[in-house]
């Protein structure tokens, strides 16, 4: 954490240093105003009392490795003289990070210090800027002079500059913290039961959050010194007996951490697997324990399965009827709150997943809407449609009512995604442009009111997708086992592509694999299974009576959320092909019985196809002579794909049968990533 952040603070005052000796060149104006005048003589004066005169001035820029603009600029050029300032200001910031990541554990003295209400009249030389309006100060007084002088051309680079420290500052970008909320309450255990006060753990939620909420109002801090000397030093480094096991020193670390790095440089602390108002009340404990300053970091609960995203309303509730949170450690009268799409997809079915998200937003604004607190919905979206992935103006126009307000929402962008939509400046624009609109559009364009009607058939849809799903993937003893053999899950996981481990947890079940390699292998193999599995049986349940398939019609055509949805999976079915998939069942599973249940959820597949398509109207994607653009860009793909999928096929194959034998298989494996990469790159939404 210490790393990236100070990485990226050094890699901002790199390019502002840059931008400001860029900015000297062109400036050599003369005229400005008597105020800015004066300005220019107290940052001569200041410079003079910290370095010495001209010649000491021009010694140490020289040596600081400046490429122009060594001696003092003459009085004709004010604007380069308080640029100059600037100039060295910023080097020295650079110079005081890399000493902090480089040689010392704590923030060195000049980057400690509290950042000046106005620098630019006083007497002292500050040396390091500590924050962005430090830096702004001087770039807008520059900015006046020059308007006011009617240089407004000269002004327009200026104007640049002063946005971008406004937008990105020091920090350059602001670092999520992400933790699971077991560890935290881990964490708190361990601090619990040290003290003697009971097994935390075991509590129920009620006490939780009392004795949390006590915690949180009292002056006296919790953590005894011996934890906190021990999480202090790096862990097994030293003689002295361990208290903390390794998991709960990493968790009490990080918090020490954040309470030393600049709290512009970090952004929400993100609670994964989030359950309950406890959660959040446990994160704002310990960064009030460990001294992170006000207003500490807003807390984002994470609700990610289908009973969590349920229960996230309620969890709300409890949170908000807690008045010291709601009173002294709610940041700005704004709540956060993260919606989990990839493992609420893998729990669930997507499907089922979708609705309890639409459902989950919808009920917390109610409660958010009681307490009068504003609330920002941060959207864990992947690439891939089984993760939430989508069109942009699609993903955003069918959210609830009242989701996007005062155009404030946070979004996930994951994998190949980035590359696509920030990899270069005009992509990065058409990209900001369409968040944009499509945000405008969707808090100006109120959606349809959902009718009762629609609401009982998504209810109805949901039970069945789910129980279908669950059937199939968590039920069926054949599944893990075909899973395991007909797609690369377990050549992924050993794969280095990934940032976290394919599994939680060391357990041969879906439970444990990560939503990214689940969703990513079983589009390797193109049969893309989580994304339509219980869809079928859905749809069949409201097309057998004629009033539920008027039903179903009526919500396609007026229901902007399920039209979204059909229209997703209809692209997900064009980009899929059965016969692909085929190819992996033949030639990987391993018995008659994973093969008999190839041919069910093939069946399945076809069935489920038909349904969406039979909706939305349109043709077959796999008919002869398919039409739509869509199908023309797949069909120009797959020249290509399909080949790589004939040879992964073939490396799978080989490279199992290697490791059976205890034959060398690195050459397959690299050949495999070979394949991999080129199927990701050939459907483009893996991610």
């Amino acid at each position: 954490t210490k790393e990236a952040v100070l990485a990226a603070r050094i890699t901002a005052a790199t390019l502002l240093f840059e931008a400001v000796q860029e900015l000297m060149s062109s400036l050599s104006l003369r005229d400005a105003t008597p105020e800015f005048k004066a300005l220019v003589i107290a940052s001569d004066g200041r410079l003079e009392r910290r370095f010495g005169d001209h010649q000491a001035i021009a010694k140490m820029r020289r040596g600081r490795g400046y490429s122009q603009f060594f001696a003092p600029n003459p009085e004709n050029e004010p604007y380069r003289k308080m640029l100059a300032e600037v100039r060295d200001r910023l080097w020295e910031t650079s110079e005081a990070l890399h000493s902090w990541l480089n040689h010392t554990h704590q923030m060195p003295a000049e980057l400690a210090r509290m950042p000046s209400a106005s620098s630019l009249s006083g007497e002292e030389y500050l040396g390091p800027y500590t924050s962005k309006e430090e830096l702004l100060e001087p770039l807008l007084a520059i900015h006046a002079s020059l308007v006011a002088c009617g240089d407004d051309v000269a002004a327009s680079p200026v104007s640049d500059l002063i946005r971008q420290v406004a937008c990105f500052g020091l920090a350059m970008t602001a670092l999520d913290i992400r933790q699971e909320s077991t560890r935290h309450s881990d964490a708190m255990h361990a601090i619990v039961e040290y003290l003697g006060l009971g097994p935390y753990s075991e509590w129920a939620e009620e006490q939780k959050v009392k004795f949390l909420e006590g915690e949180l109002a009292s002056r006296r801090p919790l953590i005894p010194q011996e934890i906190m000397a021990e999480v202090r030093r790096p862990y097994g480094g030293s003689q002295h007996k361990r208290v903390l096991s390794a998991e709960v020193h990493e968790v009490l670390a990080t918090f020490a951490a954040i309470a030393e790095l600049p709290l512009d440089s970090l952004g929400s602390y993100v609670i994964s697997m989030a359950q309950s108002a406890s959660d959040v009340l446990c994160v704002r404990l310990l960064q009030k324990e460990f001294g992170v300053q006000a207003p500490m970091l807003r807390v984002a609960p994470l609700f990610e399965t289908l009973d969590d995203l349920q229960n996230a309303p309620a969890a709300l509730r409890t949170l908000l009827e807690s008045r010291p949170y709601r009173e002294q450690h709610l940041v700005g009268g704004v709540q956060e709150v993260m919606i989990g799409y990839s493992d609420s997809g893998k729990d669930a079915g997507r499907l089922a997943a979708a609705w309890a998200q639409y459902e989950a937003q919808e009920k917390l604004l109610e409660v958010a809407a009681e307490f009068g607190v504003e609330l920002v919905f941060f959207h864990g979206r992947g690439g891939t449609i089984g993760r939430g992935g989508g069109p942009v103006p699609v993903a955003l126009r069918s959210q609830p009512a009242g989701s996007i307000r005062h155009g404030r929402m946070r979004v996930t962008v994951q994998g190949e995604i980035i590359e696509r939509q920030f990899g270069e400046a005009d992509s990065a624009c058409r990209t900001l442009d369409t968040y944009i609109s499509s945000m405008l559009e969707a808090e100006l364009c109120r959606p349809a009111a959902v009718k009762a009607e629609w609401r009982a058939a998504m209810k109805k849809f949901q039970a069945v997708s789910c129980e279908a799903y669950r059937g199939v993937v968590f039920q069926d003893p054949r599944f893990i086992a075909y899973f395991r053999d007909v797609t690369p899950s377990a050549e992924l996981g050993r794969a280095n592509i990934g940032s976290r481990p394919a599994k939680r947890k060391a357990v041969d079940s879906v439970s444990s694999i990560r939503a990214i390699p689940w969703i990513f292998a079983w589009t390797q193999t193109r049969f893309n299974l989580p994304v339509w599995l219980g869809v079928g049986e859905a749809l069949e349940s409201a097309a057998k009576d004629p009033a539920g398939h008027a039903v179903l019609q009526d919500m396609y055509e007026n229901f902007m959320f399920f039209r979204s949805l059909v229209d997703l999976l209809a692209m997900v079915f064009a980009k899929s092909d059965p016969s692909i998939a085929k190819l992996y069942d033949a030639g990987l599973a391993a018995s008659d019985e994973l093969k008999a249940l190839s041919a069910e959820l093939g069946a399945n597949f076809l069935t489920t196809r038909a349904a969406v398509l039979s909706l939305t109207g349109q043709e077959d994607p796999n008919a002869e002579g398919g039409s739509s653009w869509l199908q023309q860009k797949c069909d120009a793909r797959n020249v290509y794909i399909t080949p790589l999928n004939i040879m992964q096929v073939r490396c799978l194959k080989q490279s199992r049968k290697a490791a059976a034998a205890g034959a060398p298989q690195q050459q397959l494996d690299d050949a495999l990533l070979l394949t991999v990469k080129g199927i990701a790159a050939g459907l483009q939404n893996t991610g």
